[in-house]
């Protein structure tokens, strides 16, 4: 029996084809915008979901409506009438429109726009799911009709979904959140989306190949749709009844589903590969849409909770959309809009051509890309892959723009052709097949492309990548070894210690120990004293470390700044030995003081930083004043920011630098200002080299998911509403703490009381100390233990404000914020010449000039993570020392200098 014939419903001749602004041009809108959220989406709110919903909220829900409805009229020999053509004006100008408010809506907090344009999509989908309703039961049968009920079964899902982000955009508790978020994606993505892509590929693939379809294509099509339609359902009805089996159940339903559509999809690909641009990025798109529907699945079987399951999703997500939704959008359209067009064979082949500039290498290029940021990477990393992706995927809208210009111009040519004495008609010309050899080395260049990305980002931070010089061996060790039997031994790097954290071996063998790094969140690594180095391993990463032959007992640690002194260290016994006897000198010691990195830093200079010295001509204080909040009443505002890790040299003292950990490249960090009821969103992106987290005091919320630490290259979003005033600590919360507060990671949210009253200049001052390393290096854990601090500073450098003074005018109302960072030293804060008519300390006023007339106040005392604020009128010109009355303290650079004018 001969195969099918393929179904070509774009090639039917429906009238009103040619360019047609409605349909064509929102797609290519939503595209821009998408690209230009890409662009500039660290100032946006909400960028990630900004990102997603206009990718599948608008571009890809347009297309939807767009070409269902034309295969639907093609697949059911309908006649496309103008009344037809104006109804479907209406729902897209109506999706459109709803999906527009949608998307500013959520980012704004304007619930009412959500439920407007929530209920605007819900119409258009159920308009849509009836015309063509109405239009099937009075059809004759096709034997690829049911590809139309694929388009009315996802018709009524998307309403359910378009109910579901509704709900979630009102605000839910957490877990209900993570609950429902994924039951709105499995409505969204396995029905409206899935169904619609899985009923239009079974005819349309074999169609953009140009070979035959198989002839089992309409049974499976037939036996496929109660699947599908089925695992979507349960699979969002799971995930909304908090029932994760159920759910889990649902999605493998689904995947059994497409796999009755697997072969033909197969048959048409064997039969023909694909090799243009169109092709290859449709089958791009299924391997994305099965393998990101598999990682699902097997992130329902691995979670243990919703919150988990939360956040395996929030990780898959990207990957769906930009795998899957835009692969599939610009594969189909690459096809579709030149053959909508219409004109004849020959605009049709200029118009494919263009659409397959490159096509190869943009397909290797973005795939590549994609996938590099899949892998447990850095973050320079991704960013670096995630531009590659954006150039291979933006040039799509360059092209559809070029090939419409060169449509048009063939059109024009060939109608002038076609008038009376302009010569013989052009002929079309035989469609060529791209040389298999040019498709691979373009594909190639791509791939290429990305593997130059990955190598400049790891060259730019090969700490962040795990990248670690090899310990060179003798030749004499490496014969020994060889001849030596060997041991294995399996050890996890998990709460701050090794298990086992001793190992007894035979005297004379070589060992071998297998690590594991099972931390959630952090980075560990070990070093041994004999100089091999595992190197830093990330959640879930693994090394084989070679430790010789062990003839003596051998010392290993967590070179992490601090995981040493928390117990991060392991002994290596031989058993059968007779022990050497210890030796202030030995070569071990000596070689754990040279890995100890910024745990010990014995090599720190002796000298230390000279507080007498002067900073150089570049130097700048770090901004102390704070600007007054604008008057917007009694609204509450939402702040939204990014606080990015990085590890950066930077001057602690004039002359002498540290190895910071910073939150957006200063210590302290940004300052956040607000009042109450005011709700903070911050998204943390650890872009160092170790685990980092985020703790807000502001904040009152369960601490297991917003301040849990995160690896490098990863983000969470902190959010939280400010319930009470005063001036609040936030800092890396991630163990040791001492390490990190005291290596920069700290910063304040002031939340203003209502009843504050303006002054004339208002500063903030954060007291903190340094126990420093050798220069250069990073926090010295041995003194940060002792409590030996080396500087006390004001705001991250010591005495800078004796060399760039605060200024203010005699007579002004002068208001001075004060948190003491610590982590160890309390602070007393005291202006010389100075008193203070005003105290607030830790939400409530000591001394209020407004009630009492009268008293004063010569200190603000505060321990460590206190804070609050003191006002006085300075009425006399003159310099006005500040500092902490704990004198030594003072002394040490906690010290500063008020300049009245």
């Amino acid at each position: 029996m001969r195969e099918p014939i393929a179904i070509n419903p774009a090639a039917q001749r429906i009238p009103g084809r040619g360019f047609w602004a409605l349909r064509d041009l929102p797609t290519a809108l939503w595209l821009i915008f998408a690209v230009v959220v890409s662009l500039i989406h660290r100032e946006l709110p909400a960028p990630r979901w900004l990102l997603i919903h206009l990718m599948m909220l608008g571009a890809l829900s347009h297309a939807i409506l767009v070409w269902s409805q034309y295969f639907a009229t093609a697949l059911l020999k309908l006649v496309n009438t103008a009344q037809a053509r104006r109804q479907q004006s209406y729902r897209l100008a109506l999706m459109n429109c709803g999906a527009l408010l949608v998307l500013i809506g959520v980012p704004s907090e304007l619930w009412v726009l959500v439920a407007i344009g929530s209920s605007a999509i819900a119409a258009a989908a159920l308009w849509h799911a009836g015309w063509m309703y109405r239009n099937i039961r009075k059809a004759l049968p096709s034997p690829f009709g049911p590809s139309v009920r694929y388009y009315i079964a996802a018709a009524c899902f998307l309403p359910i979904g378009a109910g579901l982000g509704t709900w979630i955009a009102a605000g839910l508790p957490s877990t209900l959140h993570e609950r429902m978020t994924v039951a709105h994606a499995m409505v969204n993505l396995l029905g409206w989306v899935g169904l619609t892509v899985a009923g239009t590929l079974i005819t349309l693939w074999p169609t953009m190949l140009r070979t035959r379809m198989a002839q089992n294509a309409a049974t499976a099509l037939r036996q496929a749709l109660p699947v599908l339609v089925a695992g979507a359902f349960t699979a969002a009805a799971g995930a909304a009844s908090g029932l994760l089996p159920l759910a889990a159940l649902g999605l493998l339903a689904y995947l059994v589903g497409l796999g009755l559509l697997a072969s033909p999809f197969i048959f048409a690909a064997r039969s023909k590969p694909p090799r243009n641009f169109a092709t290859l990025s449709v089958l791009a798109a299924a391997c994305w849409w099965i393998g990101t529907l598999i990682w699902t699945l097997s992130a329902m079987f691995t979670s243990g909770s919703w919150e988990q399951m939360g956040k395996h999703f929030d990780a898959i997500a990207p990957y769906l959309v930009a795998g899957f939704g835009a692969q599939i959008l610009v594969g189909a359209l690459s096809y579709l809009i030149p053959v909508a067009l219409g004109g004849g064979p020959r605009p049709l082949k200029l118009a494919n051509a263009v659409f397959d500039r490159g096509a190869a290498w943009r397909i290797a290029m973005a795939n590549a890309a994609l996938l590099a940021c899949a892998l447990p990477v850095s973050s320079l990393v991704r960013v670096f892959c995630s531009v590659l992706y954006l150039i291979a995927m933006a040039t799509f809208i360059l092209l559809l723009f070029t090939a419409l210009k060169t449509h048009r111009k063939a059109k024009a040519e060939l109608a002038q052709a076609q008038q009376p004495g302009s010569g013989p008609r052009p002929a079309p010309e035989p469609v060529a097949e791209r040389p298999a050899g040019q498709l691979a080395g373009q594909a190639a260049a791509g791939v290429m492309a990305v593997v130059l990305a990955v190598a400049v980002a790891v060259a730019i931070d090969p700490a962040a990548a795990g990248v670690r010089e090899p310990v060179p061996a003798s030749s004499e060790q490496n014969i020994a070894a060889s001849n030596a039997p060997v041991q294995r031994v399996q050890v996890e790097a998990k709460d701050m210690a090794f298990t086992p954290n001793v190992i007894e071996v035979p005297a004379g063998t070589r060992l071998v120990i297998e690590l594991s790094n099972t931390a959630p969140g952090q980075v560990h690594d070990l070093v041994l004293a004999n100089g091999v180095d595992s190197g830093r391993l990330a959640t879930g990463e693994s090394a084989s470390i070679d430790a010789g032959i062990i003839s003596e007992d051998l010392q290993g640690w967590c070179s992490i700044v601090g995981h040493k002194q928390m117990g991060m260290t392991l002994q290596i016994k031989p058993t059968g030995a007779a022990k050497p006897e210890a030796s202030d000198a030995s070569p071990q010691g000596g070689h754990e003081q040279h890995h100890a990195g910024g745990d010990g830093q014995e090599a720190a200079s002796a000298a230390g930083p000279d507080l007498n010295a002067v900073p150089g001509k570049d130097f700048s204080a770090f901004d102390a004043r704070l600007d007054p909040l604008p008057k917007n009443g009694a609204k509450p505002v939402t702040h939204r920011e990014t606080f990015t890790v990085s590890e950066l040299q930077l001057d602690v003292a004039p002359g002498y630098s540290q190895k910071l950990w910073t939150f957006n490249g200063t210590a302290p960090g940004p300052t956040l200002h607000g009042k109450v009821g005011d709700k903070f969103e911050i998204t943390l992106v650890n872009d160092g080299s170790m685990g980092h987290s985020i703790d807000f005091h502001a904040g009152a919320l369960a601490p297991d998911e917003p301040m849990r630490t995160i690896a490098p290259g990863q983000s969470l979003t902190y959010e939280f509403t400010a319930t009470k005033s005063g001036i609040w600590m936030y800092h890396c919360s991630t163990a040791p703490m001492s390490a990190h507060i005291a290596n920069g990671m700290f910063g304040a949210v002031i939340i203003e009381p209502d009843d504050l009253p303006e002054v004339d200049q208002s500063f903030l001052l954060i007291q903190s100390e340094y126990y420093l390393g050798a220069p250069g290096g990073e926090v010295d854990m041995g003194k940060a233990e002792a409590q030996e601090e080396d500087l006390v500073v004001f705001n991250g450098y010591a005495n800078q404000y004796t060399f760039e003074p605060l200024e203010v005018q005699a007579g002004d109302r002068v208001r001075f914020w004060v948190l003491d960072a610590g982590p160890n030293k309390a602070s007393s804060f005291h202006v010389v010449g100075g008193q203070f008519d005003t105290v607030y300390a830790e939400g409530h006023y000591t001394l209020d000039a407004r009630q009492d007339k009268g008293g004063g106040s010569q200190a603000l005392a505060l321990a460590p993570a206190k804070g609050g604020f003191v006002e006085l009128e300075l009425d006399e010109a003159g310099n006005y020392p500040f500092v902490t009355h704990y004198m030594s303290d003072a002394e040490k650079g906690a010290h500063g200098m008020i300049s009245v004018k």
